[in-house]
């Protein structure tokens, strides 16, 4: 069976790290995985309250005839997180760096398989389901060892994965908070990064769900008629409500969203198509602020039943140095948000 986690050591981040005297970087002090020793041993070993990892892959958004460039997001949100200053407010030993999922030549076999149209589409979700499954055991034995998985990078595709692997570690259906322009309820049709909380639906993994920010440009007539009208466990708030109400009331959304899902275990979503002017595969020019979204993690988290946080979506071009500098670097604020007490 193929091995697609691949763990990083001190040689992997060491050419990351850009190093100052009198200065401790983050990644001088993030622990890394022992090499030869077995993955659950050492997460139930470790010290570390968050386990961090990526997945670099954007196969999930050409399944939903999206915009590549997800696959670009991890590296570039690393390559900001461990030059973060460690610091008593930024502690870094509170974090396991795992490493990566490497889909690269499931990605190269896609981009290169000449296939066009229906059949790059089908072949694409197929993958979507390889990527399921690894997902899925992975964060089961995080969760199992009870830490809180922070992944980066991807489609939104790879919720349906983290929901699963929680759900069967702590056996039981988990709720999610989702900061999204987007309901990603579509149909069952196969695998892909508009249908992840569709099948987690479906199959009993999700209690219950909250979109905060849904724009209503992009939801069809029949998510609102099949979920959004008639499920009491699926709840949302409009971009546009926000928008009419007064600037006071964005703390009352935020707490009214976290009442809704905070009595059993949640997971906090973050797709970058809701931030302003973030390059993704959605990219929007009306949307919420970083500062907003920074605002919704830091109370959300907060709680002992905040599970995980999973930040996707966000497409820098590699060649675009200030882009994919500036993109790292939101996440990353972010991350550190999330792990900050």
């Amino acid at each position: 069976m193929q091995n697609f986690l691949s763990l990083y050591t001190l040689k992997d981040i060491e050419k990351i790290i850009s190093r100052r005297k009198g200065e401790t970087r983050f990644g001088e002090r993030i622990q890394l995985p022992n090499e030869g020793q077995d993955l659950e041993e050492q997460l139930n070993e470790s010290e570390a309250r968050y386990v961090l990892f990526g997945i670099p892959e954007d196969i999930g958004i050409t399944g939903n005839y999206g915009r590549k460039g997800a696959r670009h997001a991890w590296q570039a949100t690393l390559s900001q997180l461990l030059n973060t200053q460690h610091n008593t407010e930024n502690k870094a030993k509170k974090v396991l760096l795992l490493g990566q999922l490497d889909f690269s030549e499931e990605m190269k076999l896609l981009d290169t398989a000449g296939t066009s149209g229906n059949d790059r589409i089908k072949k694409a979700r197929e993958l979507t389901a390889l990527i399921d499954t690894e997902v899925t055991d992975l964060v089961c034995k995080i969760v199992r060892a009870g830490k809180k998985p922070v992944v980066i990078g991807g489609g939104h595709n790879n919720c349906y994965g983290i929901m699963k692997g929680c759900a069967l570690a702590l056996g039981q259906p988990v709720n999610c908070i989702n900061i999204d322009a987007h309901t990603d309820l579509r149909k069952p049709e196969g695998r892909h990064s508009g249908n992840g909380f569709s099948y987690a639906w479906r199959e009993g993994l999700l209690q219950r769900y909250f979109i905060f920010g849904l724009h209503k440009n992009y939801t069809p007539k029949n998510i609102f008629r099949k979920f959004l009208k008639t499920e009491e466990n699926i709840k949302y708030l409009s971009f546009e409500e926000l928008l009419l109400a007064p600037e006071s009331s964005f703390e009352y959304h935020m707490e009214q969203a976290h009442q809704f899902v905070r009595k059993a275990p949640y997971g906090i979503e973050i797709d970058c198509d809701a931030i302003k002017n973030v390059p993704s595969s959605a990219a929007t020019p009306t949307g919420f602020t970083p500062e907003q979204v920074r605002k919704l993690v830091y109370s959300w988290k907060n709680h002992k039943n905040a599970l995980y946080l999973h930040i996707c979506e966000a497409a820098p071009h590699p060649e675009n140095e200030e882009e994919t500098r500036l993109t790292g670097k939101l996440i990353s604020y972010l991350i550190t948000d999330f792990i900050r007490k």
